[in-house]
């Protein structure tokens, strides 16, 4: 016989909400995973009741849904992540969790910075100047100019 529990959770309305277990559970990620991910992402906003508990909304849900496909799936950092809500907003973000719904190749964390130019001719003249100062350093010292 099953577990009564988990009978009522798959018999749960859509619309209903869920508990941070239930929600750790259909995404297959751990609660300190989700508590996490609450830190860094300001749209998820669990309501929270008495002692402290968690119960997600169904957007809430969603939204995790495509939180976690973009960082598991899709190569994104959290910084990402961020980035694609604050530029493109929770309602475009939540179509990319849609089926066939492309979602925009991950940028780079770090801008990346153009190869300078090397200069051969300048680096030989450094080169020679070195070379003369360290002549001049290897030179014996005159020991009439020791005085």
């Amino acid at each position: 016989m099953s577990d009564p529990s988990e009978h009522s959770r798959s018999e749960k309305s859509a619309d209903a909400f869920r508990t941070i277990t239930e929600v750790a559970d259909l995404l297959d990620v751990q609660q300190h995973v989700l508590r996490f991910w609450e830190t860094k992402f300001t749209q998820i906003k669990p309501m929270k009741r008495a002692g402290g508990r968690r119960y997600y909304r169904p957007e809430d849900v969603k939204l995790l849904e495509v939180i976690r496909r973009l960082l598991h799936q899709e190569g994104f950092t959290i910084r990402g992540v961020q980035k694609l809500l604050r530029e493109n907003g929770v309602k475009t973000v939540l179509d990319w969790g849609e089926d066939g719904v492309p979602v925009p190749a991950p940028e780079p964390d770090v801008p990346s910075k153009p190869t300078p130019a090397i200069d051969l001719n300048a680096l030989r003249a450094l080169r020679q100047e070195l070379q003369a100062v360290r002549d001049i350093l290897d030179a014996p010292i005159d020991p009439s100019l020791a005085e």
